[in-house]
C-alpha cells in the first residue's frame, strides 16, 4: 500500500513539474519573441511622436497617440469600475453577510459576467451608442470597458474582503460602529493593499483588451483632447498596423507590443507585491 502511495505521489509530482515547465516555457517564448521583435524598433521618436501620413500608410512617426489613448481609457474605466465596484463588494460582505444563499447567487452571476467574452461587451456598447446616437469616442470606450472590468474588480475585492476575520466585524459592532463605518473605516483600512491589487488587475485587463473597444473607441492618429473624440489604443494600434504592407508601419506595431507587454508585466509585479504585503499584514483572530 505504501509503495502504491509513493508511486502515485511521484507520478503527480512529475505531472505538476511538467505542467509548470510547459507554462513557464510558453510564457518565456511569447515574451522573448515579442520583445526581440519590438525592442529594436523602440526609440524616442517612436515614443514621443504621432504617426505621420496616416496610421496605415504613413512611414514616419510613432505611437504616442496610442500610449496616451490607452492611459486615458484604462484610468477612466478602472476609476469608474472602482467607484461602482467598491460599494458593491462592501455591501456583499457586510450588509448581506447573513444572507449566504443570496450572496452565493450574486457571486455566481458576477462569475458569469466575468466569463463573458469582451467582444460581447463591445457589441453591447455599440448597441447603446446606436440607441443614443453617439459616435465612436473615448467616452464610449470608457463606458464599455468599465462594464467589462466591473465584474472583475468586484470579485477581486470580494475575495479580499472575504478573508477578513469575522471577529473584526463582531468587535466593531460591539463597539457601536455602523455598517458604513465598518465598511469604509475598518475594512477599507485592513484591506487597502488587496483593494489596490484588485484595481491594478482591472487596470491591466483594461489596457490590454482590444475587442471591447473595437466598435466603440474608434481610431485616430491624434491625441484626444475631449471625451467625445475618438482615441487610439495600443491593442488597436497593434491590430491595425501589423496588417500594413509597409515595414515602417509594422515596426510601430512591434514597438506597441513591447510597450504593452512592459506595462502589463509592471502591473502584474506590483499587484503581486501588494498581495504579499496584504497577506503579511492582515489581522488574524
Amino acid at each position: 500500500m505504501r509503495k502504491i502511495l509513493k508511486i502515485e505521489e511521484r507520478f503527480y509530482r512529475v505531472l505538476m513539474f511538467l505542467a509548470t515547465t510547459f507554462i513557464g516555457t510558453a510564457l518565456f517564448v511569447i515574451l522573448f519573441s515579442i520583445l526581440r521583435t519590438g525592442l529594436p524598433h523602440l526609440s524616442w521618436e517612436m515614443l514621443s511622436e504621432i504617426p505621420h501620413g496616416g496610421y496605415y500608410f504613413g512611414k514616419s512617426g510613432g505611437i504616442f497617440n496610442a500610449i496616451v489613448g490607452s492611459v486615458y481609457l484604462s484610468l477612466g474605466s478602472s476609476l469608474i469600475a472602482f467607484l461602482v465596484g467598491l460599494p458593491i463588494a462592501m455591501f456583499i460582505n457586510i450588509h448581506l453577510i447573513r444572507h449566504t444563499k443570496f450572496v452565493a447567487v450574486i457571486r455566481f452571476l458576477l462569475d458569469l459576467l466575468w466569463g463573458v467574452p469582451s467582444i460581447v461587451y463591445g457589441a453591447f456598447g455599440f448597441t447603446i451608442m446606436v440607441f443614443f446616437g453617439m459616435r465612436t469616442s473615448l467616452m464610449a470606450g470608457i463606458i464599455t470597458v468599465s462594464l467589462f472590468i466591473l465584474p472583475i474588480i468586484v470579485r477581486a475585492m470580494d475575495e479580499v474582503l472575504r478573508n477578513v476575520p469575522k471577529g473584526l466585524l463582531e468587535s466593531s459592532l460591539s463597539l457601536g460602529s455602523t455598517n458604513s463605518e465598518i465598511a469604509y473605516v475598518v475594512y477599507f483600512k485592513q484591506c487597502l493593499p488587496g483593494i489596490i491589487t484588485a484595481w491594478l488587475l482591472a487596470f491591466g485587463r483594461a489596457i490590454g483588451d482590444a475587442a471591447s473597444i473595437l466598435f466603440t473607441t474608434g481610431y485616430t492618429d491624434y491625441v484626444p483632447h475631449a471625451l467625445n473624440e475618438p482615441a487610439a489604443t495600443l491593442p488597436l494600434a497593434i491590430f491595425f498596423q501589423l496588417s500594413s504592407p509597409i515595414p515602417e508601419v509594422r515596426e510601430r506595431a512591434y514597438a506597441a507590443s513591447a510597450i504593452l507587454i512592459f506595462i502589463v508585466l509592471t502591473v502584474s509585479v506590483i499587484s503581486r507585491i501588494l498581495g504579499c504585503k496584504y497577506n503579511k499584514n492582515k489581522i488574524n483572530f
